[in-house]
């Protein structure tokens, strides 16, 4: 199993991409913008730089990981001959039940279907193709080069000899897969996402500022970022959607959006991605101040 297609040149698939690559595979990277795709090269270069400088690769490992990686805006011609597809789209069930359906009737009948989804249901995205057998979650953690656990997640179909595969797949890139079964939001989002949103209510309710919630998980829970920052970094309508996930789920209030959350996507302060969230990264990532909104 060598040659895997990566959809989406977004943060996690050209991290997907550079991680396959990276590790011998022949990866063809595919977007529907010429644009996202240069810049997901141009990403993956800085990245492949920063690691040389650290003298963690070689030059010729930087160079060999950028000629493992092809880009196409063509889905039909990327997939030919594909091992394995690894979606990596906006997390919009709508449009992951496209591209698998579409997926099931382009690849070879033997081609591993997965996706990088981070709460919608496996089972669910597998009901739209007729490989359920075939199709699988691989959850990766951003940023993908650097964190090592691999979330695979089994469908309701999913075979033994697929769910192997993943995990074998997975180790050779280097991680530490994780067996998880299907249900909202996984283990990871299931966990993580209701104490961002408790964070978030914390400081909707003023029982403390955005530094000091975060210098509170950071000392007093040994966590490496506190809640608001992940949050900013994961992006805010991210967060939201796998809140939405789970809320409808498992009909269970605790997994309610709070307003704060609501709030802020729908006035386009994302985090990171968008220069504000709950911290100001108007010069940076690196330079990150309390968001104006938020001094008290």
């Amino acid at each position: 199993m060598k040659n895997i297609t990566v959809i989406g040149a977004g943060t996690m698939g050209n991290g997907i991409a550079h991680a396959f690559a990276q590790s011998g595979y022949s990866v063809n990277l595919v977007d529907i913008s010429t644009d996202a795709l240069e810049k997901a090269i141009s990403n993956i270069t800085k990245n492949l730089d920063r690691m040389l400088s650290k003298e963690k690769i070689s030059l010729e490992d930087k160079n060999s990981t950028l000629s493992n990686i092809t880009i196409s805006t063509e889905l039909s011609s990327a997939v030919k001959g594909s091992d394995l597809v690894v979606e990596a789209a906006t997390e919009n069930v709508d449009l992951k039940l496209k591209i698998f359906k579409q997926l099931d009737k382009i690849c070879d009948e033997n081609t591993i279907l997965g996706t990088n989804t981070s709460s919608i249901s496996i089972t669910k995205i597998a009901a739209a193709t007729n490989r359920a057998e075939k199709v699988i979650g691989m959850h990766f953690m951003n940023p993908v080069p650097i964190m090592k656990l691999v979330e695979v997640i089994r469908g309701k179909g999913t075979s033994d000899k697929v769910t192997n595969t993943i995990m074998e797949i997975s180790r050779n890139l280097g991680k530490s897969p994780v067996e998880v079964n299907d249900a909202p939001g996984f283990v990871a989002n299931r966990i993580l996402m209701p104490m961002i949103n408790e964070a978030i209510l914390t400081l909707e309710e003023n029982v403390s500022g955005v530094e000091e919630i975060d210098t509170v998980m950071i000392l007093g829970m040994s966590h490496p970022m506190g809640p608001l920052h992940l949050a900013d970094f994961i992006g805010l309508d991210v967060c939201l959607s796998i809140l939405e996930v789970m809320y409808d789920g498992f009909e269970n209030p605790k997994y309610k959006p709070c307003k704060t959350l609501i709030n802020m996507v729908n006035d386009g302060k994302l985090g990171v991605k968008s220069g504000e969230g709950f911290y100001d990264y108007s010069e940076g990532p690196r330079n990150k101040k309390v968001s104006s909104q938020f001094i008290r």
